[in-house]
């Protein structure tokens, strides 16, 4: 079997270090002794060092520091062991589980020779999303975090409703739809007359709710919160409404016309309870909202775990690179809300 000729650069370096730092017992050499000589001529370990600086980038060493520094803060455990088999699985589903295609695609477009390569690669994104996330997290504020909890955090709700779907078709013009749309919104609105007028909304919704899962049990939504995967117009309708109260126009929803009723209303939890859930969704919304933030943060989180650049030349490579990252989100963000 030929032996395989391309050797990783972390290797290459542990070679520097043996040859310029005198790591383990080889002997010591400075930047400027030779490592090779040759007939009129020789290399320097200077010269070597500049070769492979140029020839792989930042890039390496990046993965190599953050590797070092974030598997002390953050170690693997069964939640990111999930993550990334849920990732490979995926992946190699998209080649019909076919090992020969998966391997030959993920050298191709990821850079790594096995699954092993692989995994190593989606551990240490893994990780950097956990020090951006913990590092975001560092510079919330109180008061940030009491406007979230009195303005978004509320008590589970129990409520009724009636669902009226337009009878839709795909094969339907446009006009078609908008009739369609018209007449269910028309028929909720017949409900909600027949309400006021006294008529029970357990009956109405058994006798006219399109919802098959609730409307044997009146329309009944057991307690639901604003994390419950439920449809955010009808979240945001049943949040408002007082506890006894329903909806005088109908709502809205990817699913139809809702008519609501708030059954009951549970206190919200303490402050101290939600605060992790607050941090969480707040770290969140400013990563999705300033998409530098997550090469500002990483940046930041390497500083304050010591990371300096001895050599001038790399600590320019690194500011260069960060800064065309930052830039490229910066465009990124630009274009998508133009």
């Amino acid at each position: 079997m030929q032996r395989k000729k391309t050797v990783s650069l972390l290797a290459i370096i542990l070679v520097l270090c043996l040859l310029i730092t005198g790591c383990g017992k080889a002997k010591k050499l400075e930047n400027d002794s030779t490592v090779v000589k040759y007939k009129g001529g020789k290399i320097k370990a200077d010269e070597l060092y500049q070769q492979l600086r140029e020839k792989y980038g930042i890039t390496e060493l990046l993965d190599m520091m953050d590797k070092a520094i974030l598997e002390k803060d953050f170690k693997t455990d069964e939640e990111e062991k999930a993550n990334i088999n849920s990732q490979v699985e995926q992946m190699k589903s998209q080649y019909q589980n076919d090992e020969e295609a998966f391997n030959a695609a993920i050298k191709q477009y990821l850079g790594v020779d096995d699954e092993d390569a692989l995994r190593a690669m989606l551990s240490l994104e893994y990780k950097r999303n956990q020090a951006i996330e913990s590092q975001v997290k560092s510079t919330i504020k109180d008061d940030e975090i009491q406007k979230y909890y009195d303005d978004e955090i509320v008590g589970d709700m129990k409520v009724r409703h009636i669902l009226i779907k337009p009878e839709t078709k795909d094969d339907m013009t446009e006009e078609e739809q908008e009739k369609a749309e018209e007449k269910a919104k028309k028929k909720a609105e017949e409900l909600i007359k027949k309400l006021d007028d006294g008529a029970d909304f357990e009956k109405l919704a058994k006798e006219n709710s399109d919802d098959t899962g609730s409307k044997d049990d009146g329309g009944l939504i057991d307690y639901f919160n604003t994390d419950s995967g439920m449809d955010e117009a009808f979240t945001e309708a049943s949040i408002k409404l007082e506890k006894g109260k329903y909806t005088k126009e109908p709502v809205k929803s990817s699913f139809g016309y809702h008519i609501i009723l708030k059954v009951d209303q549970k206190k919200k939890k303490k402050l101290k309870e939600v605060k992790d859930d607050i941090l969480q969704k707040l770290a969140e919304e400013k990563l999705t909202n300033d998409t530098t933030l997550r090469y500002e943060s990483l940046m930041d989180y390497r500083e304050k775990k010591g990371v300096e650049f001895k050599d001038k030349a790399l600590k320019k490579d690194y500011e260069e690179y960060m800064d065309n990252l930052i830039e490229t989100a910066e465009q990124s963000s630009n274009t998508a809300t133009q």
